[in-house]
């Protein structure tokens, strides 16, 4: 049996909150209710006196990787909204693979 999952790539994603919505929207999740949350960390200042920050989305309990839209044959909403196609659906072997050529930016979501 094949295991899905999500994987987001944290170097590009913008903090736009399009997937925060688009999954909202989906589950009909009524407002501070999330399928998938976007944390934002920084920004602070580095040693070499540059600037850093990062937006991480993190799927919660009520996310079951849009299980019905997939099963049409359709992407999860997130990842049909990430405006900046920093997530992507698909088996986890081919996922990790995809993860290990990025780098340290990317993380997986299991369901």
């Amino acid at each position: 049996m094949t295991t899905y999952g999500l994987m987001f790539d944290n170097e590009y994603c913008t903090g736009c909150h399009s997937c925060e919505l688009a999954c909202r929207n989906h589950l009909d999740l009524p407002l501070g209710q999330w399928g998938i949350k976007l944390l934002e960390m920084g920004p602070w200042r580095k040693l070499d006196g540059r600037w850093e920050g990062k937006y991480v989305p993190v799927p919660t309990t009520y996310c079951d990787l849009c299980a019905d839209r997939v099963e049409r044959g359709e992407k999860p909403s997130c990842v049909l909204h990430c405006l900046a196609q920093a997530i992507e659906y698909g088996p986890l072997d081919e996922l990790a693979v995809k993860m290990a050529d990025r780098g340290a930016q990317c993380s997986i979501f299991l369901p």
